[in-house]
This record gives C-alpha cells, structure tokens and sequence, in this order.
C-alpha cells in the first residue's frame, strides 16, 4: 500500500457535503463474490432477478474559491439499451444534489476520480447540446486521476472492458485539462491517498483529514457495510485475494484509528466506523456525514 500526501492547498476551513447521483442495481452473487446468498443477503436483500439496489454517493469538498468533487456516478449520456442493464431509479441525480448547496457543475474546480469504471466517472463527460459529440460536464474543472490507472483502463482486460467506457476517458485525456497523480504530486493539504490494487489497478482511496478526524472515501475498497467481513471480496474484483489482504490491512488500521468511512455504493448507510472483534474487525455504528460536521 502507498500513500501519497497532498499540501499545496490549505484546507483550513474545509467543509463537506455528501452528493448523491442516484441508484442502479448490480447482481447481488457478482457482489459479493463466493459468498452465499443466504449470507450476504441479510445486509443487502435482492430482489426476484437476484439484483440488489446501489447508490452512487460522491463527497464535494470546498475551501475558499476551490470546490473539488471526488467521483461523480454514472452520468445522463448513455443510452437506454446500457442503462437497462443497470436500472437506473430514485429522483435524485448528480446535478440537483449539487443545487440542493447551492452549487452547480460550473463551480468544480477539481474533479478527482478514484477509478475509471463507469459509475464512477460517468458524469465527467456530458452530450453536446447539438448531439454531435461530447464535452466535459465540469467545463472550469482539473480532471485528476491516477496515471498508472489511466493506463491501465486505456489498454483494458477483457474481465474490465465493459466497465472502461470510451466516451467517459477519452473526452477527458483528449481537454487539455487532465492531471496526472503519481507517487511524488504534492496536490491538497488534509488529503492523503492510499493506492489499491485488488479491484483494479492503482484505484486510489482519498483519506480526509477534518477536525481531528480521518473520513476515508470507500470507493470499491469496501463498497457497503455488508462487505467488512473478509470473504465478502466483490466478484468484479481482477484481483480478489489481493483485495482480501488490503482489506484486511486497512481494516486494522481504521478499527485502531477510529477512521470514519464514507461509503459511495451502500444504499442505506452513508457512514459507518469499525471495531476489532474476536471474530476480527465488524461494524461499530452508522451515521450520516452530517452528524459529525
């Protein structure tokens, strides 16, 4: 595991809002692995094609004049032959979430992302209003990602293929406003970055430093509450017994640290912590972020 610390922006007044863009459904057996259902569905009960719902819950960070959104969901642009796969449902969307603060997509000033699948990078890039193409749907944005990543999801596996999405990168590599972090980039003071491997190469998972305490933006590090025990490793997962030992060592540190983890994919729980069982580490208590700001 790698941390990189970010400090050339003071975060002295830091505030954070949690942004939701919406809920999809995914298999319930594709998410959770070898686990059974019998097992996995009393956190996250399906429904009768075996799907389970999913958020896609993004933070927003402001300070001062910079407003970065880390994540940013599935996006409007696809069209409906994908979406049906995927069960798009609820009435709240990335761009009424920003609105509910009073902010809209033209105050982004970064846009971090933790990985290029699909639902997680998907309202980067928007349709032109003429259909002729697309543009960037944060026009005054720094688009930031991990390099070796973008490498990674430029040359796809056939396992990941179909979550790296031509129209979500290419966009992005081709505006001019893309930036690179890598092991040596000083980039955001209060932010440091763990890089994983497990799900796919180099996902990196931002740790907040606020107020004495450390929120750690899940991402598909641990998407839900139902996948804090160690076997419950995703199937989407390249490499699974590789997140199981990432898991297990983050997991350890953030029951000793008492991390707050704000989890993007949990339909009922934006936040949880962890404590050291004899059965190993399990949940400790949910909560909203609000409730610790």
């Amino acid at each position: 595991m790698t941390f990189i610390i970010f400090d050339s922006i003071n975060f002295t007044n830091m505030q954070l809002y949690t942004i939701e863009t919406g809920y999809f459904k995914l298999d319930g057996g594709a998410m959770f692995g070898v686990v059974p259902k019998v097992l996995w569905s009393k956190t996250n009960p399906a429904d009768s094609n075996n799907l389970c719902s999913w958020a896609m819950r993004c933070l927003l960070i402001k300070d001062h004049d910079r407003l970065m959104l880390i994540d940013n969901g599935i996006g409007d642009k696809q069209d409906e032959k994908f979406l049906r796969h995927y069960y798009l449902h609820g009435d709240i969307d990335l761009h009424t979430s920003l609105a509910k603060y009073g902010f809209c997509a033209d105050d982004i000033t970064d846009v971090f992302l933790t990985h290029l699948h699909f639902d997680h990078c998907g309202g980067s890039v928007k349709r032109k209003k003429d259909n002729s193409g697309f543009e960037l749907a944060f026009k005054n944005a720094k688009y930031w990602v991990s390099k070796k990543h973008l490498l990674w999801a430029l040359s796809p596996n056939n396992r990941e293929k179909a979550s790296f999405l031509p129209e979500n990168i290419l966009p992005i590599q081709e505006s001019g406003r893309l930036y690179f972090i890598e092991n040596d980039l000083d980039f955001f003071n209060n932010i440091s970055i763990l890089f994983v491997n497990g799900h796919t190469e180099s996902q990196m998972i931002p740790h907040i430093h606020y107020k004495n305490k450390t929120i750690v933006f899940m991402a598909d590090l641990l998407p839900s509450i139902g996948h804090i025990p160690l076997p419950y490793v995703m199937g989407y997962d390249t490499r699974p017994l590789l997140t199981l030992s990432e898991k297990e060592k983050f997991l350890n540190i953030a029951a000793d640290k008492e991390y707050i983890l704000f989890l993007e994919h949990d339909y009922n729980y934006e936040c949880c912590t962890v404590m050291h069982t004899n059965k190993g580490v399990r949940l400790k208590e949910t909560f909203k972020l609000r409730d610790i700001l």
